[in-house]
């Protein structure tokens, strides 16, 4: 088994800045030029024959490397541009015309995924403070429960084991929005029971953005058809038919020409991650954000993000004054983190950080801090 500081070696940013932002967009891995330099030689030589070679079932191929990291069986899993298209089209599988109309969600839900919801015609949105407050924000006019697995302005994991639990109680179906856990806390979705499950590529899996991902319940999408559809999802796209007919499985949630490029960038990242292994990434990280929550707590600054481990995914939060002009300055000296209103500065080390670069960040952010409490240039 390789020494994970082995790893650095494959991600080129880490060489030149202390990367603490994979919370946001993780670290490109090395691999990722050469599969995008792949993609453009099977086009340059291959032309329309590289669609035969292979571009054709990049979604459900693609997708099925997803299932492993989510516990999720083969043929499940599709692959979309980002994580709003993927919820829209379990959102397009649904008519909020009778009784059941309601959609539950916490108020620290992504906001690209609340405006989607918002915007569905003739549904009731119910707004509830955090996960306990949906549990008792269910009831039987729920339809669709779209959660959040870990809160991206603070990094708690909810308690999604209850969500299901009140929703299934209750006749409705959970939507989870996994984009800041997988890659860096486990998750299983057929132990958890949920009936979809979305994310992306852009975090923690290091894939880079254009690549997300859509889990189906399996049972149950065979009785799904979604309106936000295209010939991707027809059982047979290539006789032209003019009815739709439903493909099978995730093919059926697929939509028009897949992003091939975005998808041929994003296996780099998933190898590694499957190579590494979830659980020995969150053994790290559940190391890497008590030290970086003991270093903050010394140097005298709040920390926003759970203190128990078991609640906390991979982002710390720690409030500062002025926010944006600490990450800015930070910036400029090589680290990279990022701030969102009203919590304050985010730091996302991945498993190929060093515990230096943690102790150096945390330096740099308590000297900052302090020169704006007392009013006086860095």
């Amino acid at each position: 088994m390789r020494d994970l500081l082995d790893y650095r070696d494959g991600f080129p940013i880490v060489a030149e800045t202390t990367y603490l932002i994979n919370h946001s967009l993780g670290a490109m891995p090395a691999e990722a030029e050469q599969r995008l330099l792949a993609y453009a030689h099977a086009w340059k030589t291959r032309g329309v024959l590289a669609w035969e070679d292979g571009w054709w079932e990049l979604p459900v191929r693609v997708g099925d490397q997803i299932a492993r990291l989510i516990g999720a069986p083969a043929g499940s899993v599709s692959m979309h541009q980002n994580v709003t298209i993927a919820e829209a089209v379990v959102l397009s599988c649904f008519a909020f015309d009778g009784e059941r109309r309601r959609v539950v969600y916490e108020e620290g839900n992504f906001p690209s995924v609340r405006y989607l919801y918002q915007a569905a015609r003739g549904a009731e949105i119910v707004v509830a403070p955090d996960d306990e407050g949906v549990v008792e924000a269910i009831d039987e006019r729920t339809l669709l429960v779209p959660v959040t697995h870990v809160l991206f302005r603070t990094g708690r994991i909810q308690d999604v084991e209850a969500i299901v639990a009140r929703a299934h109680g209750a006749g409705a179906l959970v939507v989870l929005d996994a984009y800041q856990s997988v890659g860096t806390v486990p998750l299983d979705v057929t132990a958890l029971g949920v009936d979809f499950a979305v994310g992306g590529s852009v975090k923690w899996l290091c894939g880079g953005p254009g690549a997300a991902w859509l889990y189906v319940r399996p049972d149950l999408a065979q009785s799904l058809e979604p309106a936000l559809t295209g010939w991707h999802a027809h059982a047979r796209p290539f006789a032209f038919e003019p009815e739709h007919d439903y493909a099978e499985g995730a093919w059926r949630f697929l939509s028009g020409t897949p992003n091939v490029p975005a998808l041929y960038a994003a296996t780099a990242g998933y190898d590694v991650i499957e190579e590494v292994g979830v659980e020995r990434i969150r053994a790290r990280s559940l190391e890497q954000t008590a030290l970086l929550i003991r270093l903050l707590e010394e140097a005298g600054l709040e920390i926003v993000s759970p203190l128990d481990p078991a609640e906390r995914g991979g982002t710390v939060v720690v409030r500062v004054p002025d926010p944006d002009g600490v990450c800015a300055e930070l910036a400029a000296r090589g680290t990279i983190c990022d701030s969102r209103p009203e919590v304050g500065l985010r730091l996302g080390p991945h498993f190929f950080n060093t515990d230096d670069e943690l102790r150096l960040a945390v330096e740099q952010i308590g000297e900052l801090a302090r020169s704006r409490i007392a009013g006086t240039p860095t």
